[in-house]
């Protein structure tokens, strides 16, 4: 069993000539859920994560168990209007358009060092505008970790280019 063979592809989802990646079938499977989050905390159990900051929706999904076994607090940046109390927002571009992410302005203490989780990277828009809410706010990213990198998206050199690292679990070619 492989993280990646737990993946299911949709094509042409949510529009024509779009392979979806979809990790619903990688989380439902109990051995590919515990293998997911085991690797990500090896990768960080002994590196100073203050926080972890999931992704609205499925980076809530890994982001969660792996703060848990972190030991450490979760926060989740949202999409506009979703969070009660006072926020900071970042619109982005993505592949389908632009949006809006937001967090709430008490979520990170200056200086904390924070791990970005998500599900995928592919163009790289939503993790950027993350990155820049986790600065302005006075954060350090220490690391975006995903499941999946679509490598041929260019969302990893796009983080690099802002000098951001990135940690794939595994690589898909294509949309």
């Amino acid at each position: 069993m492989t993280i990646k063979s737990l993946i299911r592809t949709i094509p042409h989802y949510p529009k024509e000539g779009v392979q979806f990646r979809d990790i619903t079938t990688l989380l439902k499977d109990p051995l590919g859920l515990k293998v997911t989050v085991d690797e990500l905390f090896k990768r960080y159990e002994n590196q100073r994560i203050d926080k972890v900051i999931g992704i609205e929706s499925r980076g809530f999904m890994v982001g969660t168990p792996l703060a848990y076994r972190l030991g450490v607090g979760f926060v989740p940046i949202r999409k506009q209007g979703k969070l009660p109390a006072e926020t900071l927002g970042h619109d982005y571009e993505l592949e389908y358009g632009s949006d809006r992410v937001e967090i709430h302005v008490d979520a990170i203490e200056k200086g904390e060092r924070i791990l970005l989780v998500d599900d995928i990277i592919a163009t790289g828009g939503t993790a950027i505008a993350a990155a820049a809410l986790i600065k302005k706010l006075g954060g350090e990213l220490v690391e975006c970790a995903v499941i999946i990198d679509l490598i041929n998206l260019g969302g990893r050199k796009r983080l690099q280019d802002k000098g951001y690292s990135l940690f794939a679990l595994c690589e898909f070619e294509g949309d």
